[in-house]
């Protein structure tokens, strides 16, 4: 497993999918995924299906090797995926029907106190107005699920909705009396996998909806986790450990398996969404993603757009490879995209160097309750490399049984585990790291006592050894610090907008929390290392990563469903965005953990998920799926294009344009520093009675926006009133831009007259990828 070393474990699953139109020269069979145009199906066949299947039979096979079916698809696209030949590929082109083929890839697995800090209570709010989720299915396709967690039991819930219609599949080491009425559907997607791996690891997974890895129950508990008293990791963050939506139900679907790492094919990966939608689950929830590709050619874009035709709203990670800009991933407009960010509760250990003349508070999730006394350490003074703890750098017989200071260099992952081995191979007896870098090192990657410190600190530390004849240190390990300030932060791996094939739409949308998360997990194997081959296990880990954050979103977008059955996926999305907040608990501006500095909605989206505020948006940025069908035509895609996005035969682009109307804003700027755009937009009012708002921009110097009208009435519930906004952009002379990515930013605001409601949305300047 790939890790991020050593600024913490950050889990999300980036499933790699660049599907190209051309097919390879070889004649080995090979998995492919056919789009067929099902209004050509010949009235001798009673399904698609039956059609699809004989459609394969005719194919000749010169080469000995016949066609092998995977799946026929029925939602996510009109066709089926297959082993075939180059020969069988030359037949089936030829033949009418057949309108796209894409190759088969494999995608590649990179890596509680949330409830309160969202401000989630059990008699006010969004919780009991949402009922807690009761009735509501999410679906979360990921790596499986451990079905025996105390997350997942089913006490107090009624019996499974009557609509459902999955089921709980058996396989390795599962069945479906492991199933009840929390977790209600369980199924395995992989046949593409074995065409391509030709097996499963028997070591390390299981061919069967069962969580070898522990990701998918971590991301299911935290969607809509029962409640688990007790919940702790190794005596951090003790208490209950309880989902977002804690009364809906879970159906996983299982499309990552192992072998030598965690992959998931396309084919399955469609399957899986496929088959979701045919159970008739209400949300989705996907930690994993593609590359940017076209969204003709992203599965998820794919499957998503059929899932919003049938009502279902679908969350997905914005990817883990910020800070830096354009890496957004998950970037389609119809699928609500989350960042990731902190919450107010930090993991420490509390310092004293020598008899008190210093002390100080690190992080650290150690997993013993250790109390190291008066233990010397070390520092390698006057030598930068033993200050950095480089390779090679270390002396055994300066620095065994002592504990080790390190001003870790932050120039590059690499280095990072250099230190780490150095550090270990010199017989050190633990460490203190100083850094200005978030998240701290996890004990899978640094199996001695080990202590992360502010470098504010970090020079105290160092003045004190260097001081000192005889510096010796003493650590209390295991503390949890609750309110800690500032949060929210961005986190440094939360991928960054804009995104690169989509940029006319402000990408992440939200930001929700991802770091240090804590939720269910796998007691299959070790886990926490605190010896060379000495691993504890834990029923709950903390994990990273924007695989957390968007179960987050799922879990708020099911209770927000579940208060306001009537509101469409564009409507629930519209709600958590403008009701976000953009000020931490400090009462400054989010702050981008990378840089210490406030973040920008190229990081955090509209702001910070507000589930309380979200059910009480007042006014709403609804989109149709033709509004969709118009952007897919200002971004100039074919008639085939589309169809293969949307499924449908029948669209025209006769309204085409690139200005969707999506509750925030972003400007290009086109290797120039001016511009000016106009956006046209529509609110729907979602309150009771009648309002009237009134408009109020805040502009930034080199930002001008002006609205029309100013002042917008609503005569009732469900009435529509539309406006424009022009915003003129000069990034030039006077007003340089903070990077090459970034121009400027501010805030459009409708306030509601002699009234509580505030709607507020990010306007963006930045330059085009």
């Amino acid at each position: 497993m790939e890790r991020l070393i050593p600024l913490g474990l950050v889990i999300s699953l980036l499933l790699f999918f660049p599907i190209a139109t051309s097919l390879p020269a070889s004649g080995r069979p090979r998995t492919y995924i056919i789009n067929m145009d099902k209004s050509a199906m010949p009235a001798a066949f009673s399904s698609h299906h039956d059609w699809y299947m004989s459609t394969l039979s005719s194919l000749l096979s010169p080469d000995g090797f016949s066609p092998l079916h995977l799946y026929t698809y029925n939602h996510v696209m009109d066709g089926f995926s297959a082993v075939l030949s180059q020969a069988h590929l030359d037949q089936l082109h030829e033949l009418p029907g057949h309108l796209a083929t894409y190759p088969e890839t494999i995608g590649h697995l990179h890596t509680t106190r949330a409830p309160t800090f969202l401000g989630l209570k059990k008699h006010s709010g969004l919780w009991p107005a949402g009922g807690f989720g009761e009735d509501m299915i999410i679906g979360v396709l990921d790596s499986g699920i451990w079905p025996e967690s105390e997350s997942f039991n089913d006490e107090g819930l009624p019996p499974v909705p009557k609509r459902w219609r999955g089921a709980c599949e058996t396989g390795t080491e599962f069945n479906a009396s492991y199933c009840n009425r929390k977790l209600i559907g369980a199924r395995s997607f992989s046949k593409g996998m074995q065409q391509e791996k030709q097996n499963i690891s028997k070591t390390n997974d299981y061919d069967s909806p069962r969580d070898f890895l522990g990701h998918g129950s971590h991301t299911s508990s935290i969607a809509a986790g029962s409640s688990a008293v007790g919940a702790e990791y190794f005596g951090y963050a003790k208490g209950k450990a309880i989902g977002m939506a804690p009364k809906a139900r879970i159906a996983m679907y299982k499309v990552l398996f192992f072998d030598e790492s965690y992959d998931a094919a396309a084919t399955d990966v469609l399957a899986g969404l496929d088959q979701a939608i045919e159970d008739g689950v209400d949300v989705l929830s996907l930690s994993l993603g593609f590359f940017e590709t076209p969204f003709d050619e992203n599965p998820i874009a794919i499957g998503a757009f059929a899932a919003l035709k049938k009502g279902i709203f679908v969350s997905c990670s914005a990817g883990n490879n910020g800070p830096h800009a354009y890496t957004i991933l998950n970037g389609a407009p119809w699928i609500t995209t989350v960042g990731a960010g902190t919450i107010d509760r930090e993991f420490a250990a509390h310092v004293t160097l020598g008899d008190g003349e210093l002390t100080v508070t690190g992080k650290s999730v150690y997993p013993e309750n250790l109390f190291v006394s008066d233990v010397p350490i070390y520092f390698g003074h006057g030598n930068r490399t033993k200050e950095l703890c480089e390779i090679y750098s270390l002396d055994p017989e300066e620095v065994a049984g002592k504990y080790i200071f390190c001003d870790f260099d932050s120039s590059g992952q690499t280095n990072a585990y250099a230190q780490i081995d150095e550090m270990d191979t010199a017989g050190a007896a633990g460490a203190i790291f100083s850094s200005s870098e978030g998240p701290f090192f996890r004990p899978t990657d640094f199996f001695k006592p080990f202590v992360l410190v502010n470098p504010k600190y970090g020079d105290l530390v160092k003045h004190y050894i260097i001081n000192s004849k005889n510096a010796t240190v003493s650590i209390r390990f295991q503390t949890t610090l609750l309110g800690t300030k500032p949060a929210p932060q961005v986190a440094y791996f939360s991928s960054r907008g804009p995104d690169r094939k989509s940029p006319w739409i402000l990408k992440p949308d939200i930001l929700a929390p991802g770091v240090d998360i804590l939720a269910a997990w796998v007691p299959n194997r070790g886990f926490a290392p605190i010896d060379d081959d000495d691993y504890l296990l834990t029923d709950y880990a903390l994990e990273s990563g924007t695989s957390m954050s968007c179960p987050h979103a799922a879990g708020i977008a099911t209770l927000l469903k579940a208060a306001h059955r009537d509101w469409s996926s564009a409507a629930i999305r519209s709600a958590m965005m403008t009701t976000a907040e953009v000020f931490d608990n400090a009462n400054g501006r989010i702050i981008d953990m990378t840089t210490g500095v406030a973040g920008t909605p190229l990081d955090f989206g509209a702001g910070h998920i507000n589930p309380n505020k979200a059910m009480d948006p007042g006014l709403v940025y609804d989109i149709e799926i033709q509004d969709y069908i118009n952007y897919l035509c200002g971004l100039n895609y074919t008639s085939k294009q589309i169809r293969t996005i949307t499924g449908m035969r029948q669209f025209n682009c006769d309204s085409a344009t690139l200005d969707l109307n999506y509750p925030s804003f972003i400007i290009l700027l086109n290797n120039t520093n001016t511009t000016g755009t106009t956006f046209q937009r529509e609110l729907t009012n979602v309150a009771e009675g009648s309002s009237v708002y009134r408009a109020v921009v805040r502009a930034p110097s080199g930002m001008k926006a002006v609205v029309q009208p100013a002042i917008i009435t609503f005569a009732g519930k469900y009435s529509k009133a539309k406006f424009q906004l022009t915003v003129e952009i000069d990034v030039g002379v006077g007003s340089i831009p903070e990077s090459d990515y970034f121009g400027n930013y501010g805030f459009l605001s409708w306030y509601e007259v002699n009234g509580k409601h505030q709607v507020t949305s990010p306007i963006v300047s930045a330059f085009a990828p």
